[in-house]
């Protein structure tokens, strides 16, 4: 029987998505355990996302798989670079190289952030959810400004 799984959070819970192998990763995961005792964790590495769950995430972000994707990394200019998919294609390529991915993600509630940095995280603890897209200035410029 198939279990529906759902990324949304309650209201005194935050998730971290993250890739266990990253350093941000891990010192993002860590940082949230200092501000809140309320952490979920998910090392998509290691337990992987159905193309629903994906789904479900790009949309609470607001972006396009493509965005996810670190452009640098040799596999992804040797492999995907100049390539176009459709939806489910990119899912696929989420899903199969999760090592792409370029920073942790944080969700709350039904909100959720690219956490270029570890105190990327309070943007979203301080209700500033609405700059998803860290090449923003704006999202940039406040979440260097919050402390939490």
């Amino acid at each position: 029987m198939y279990k529906s799984i759902t990324l949304k959070t309650i209201d005194n819970e935050i998730m971290i998505l993250y890739d266990s192998a990253s350093q941000l990763g891990r010192r993002t995961l860590a940082y949230a355990h200092t501000i809140s005792p309320n952490v979920k964790s998910w090392d998509y590495s290691l337990l992987p996302f159905t193309g629903d769950m994906w789904q479900q995430l790009l949309g609470m972000l607001q972006l396009h798989p493509k965005e996810l994707l670190d452009k640098s990394h040799p596999y992804y200019q040797t492999h995907i670079q100049g390539r176009d998919f459709d939806q489910d294609g990119w899912l696929n390529m989420l899903r199969q190289n999760t090592f792409l991915i370029k920073w942790p993600i944080l969700v709350k509630g039904d909100k959720a952030i690219m956490c270029t940095t570890p105190e990327s995280i309070c943007a979203i603890l301080q209700g500033a959810a609405q700059f998803k897209n860290p090449t923003d200035p704006k999202w940039r410029n406040l979440s260097l400004a919050l402390s939490c």
